[in-house]
């Protein structure tokens, strides 16, 4: 790493001089003055710097940190199902970042799947409305089970709307009231349970429920 990062320096150093040098054939440029020959060179960082980078600390000052938020349920539900990616399309045929499905999308007002797949203001709106559907069909079932014990994991808001996202809030309703017993799994191996377990805790009270909730642009 820090071979590289001398590389990276150098390397850019060499080409701005060389430039110099053709640009300015006549000038006074001396390439000696620019020399390292000789010099005691130290290309070590101190150890706490090269922890704390390992770490993820405040020196990686470019990673976004969303938390638990609702943004932060997004995004992570988003990278489980396309690695964030607006414009893929599975080999299921599920589009876009949250990996809808062309039935799923009707539901919420959306019968183009070509325009949804290229416009990533509507793939926004429609995992919003969907979870606000979810939210509304599965309103009892969250007030019923959340907080609660079923299959080893915890019963929270967001769990469950997570789970709503990928196997219908239908399939959500078996898994909580068999408590456990009914774990629908989707072609790839992902259940009910497994994404109440990864997506627990999150804030998703801004989701209003809307049993008509449809996509506007």
């Amino acid at each position: 790493m820090v071979k590289n990062n001398v590389k990276n320096f150098l390397l850019p150093f060499s080409i701005c001089l060389l430039m110099a040098l053709a640009l300015y054939p006549n000038s006074t440029i001396n390439p000696d003055d620019y020399s390292t020959e000789g010099l005691e060179l130290n290309y070590n960082i101190s150890e706490e710097l090269a922890l704390n980078v390992n770490k993820g600390s405040k020196y990686n000052m470019f990673t976004p940190h969303l938390g638990k938020s609702f943004e932060g349920f997004k995004e992570a539900l988003a990278f489980k199902e396309s690695r964030g990616d607006y414009f893929t399309v599975n080999t299921l045929g599920y589009l876009g970042k949250y990996q809808f499905g062309a039935e799923t999308l009707k539901l919420i007002g959306v019968y183009n799947p070509n325009q949804f797949l290229y416009n990533p203001e509507l793939q926004e709106k429609a995992f919003l409305a969907n979870a606000s559907r979810n939210k509304w069909v599965l309103r009892r079932d969250i007030k019923r089970f959340e907080g609660k014990l079923i299959g080893g994991i915890k019963v929270t808001e967001s769990g469950i709307l997570a789970a709503a996202h990928l196997a219908g809030p239908g399939n959500v309703k078996k898994f909580l009231r068999s408590f456990g017993a009914n774990n629908l799994s989707d072609a790839y191996g992902s259940s009910v349970k497994f994404y109440m377990k990864k997506f627990s805790g999150y804030d998703t009270s801004m989701i209003t429920p809307d049993r008509k909730a449809r996509v506007t642009l």
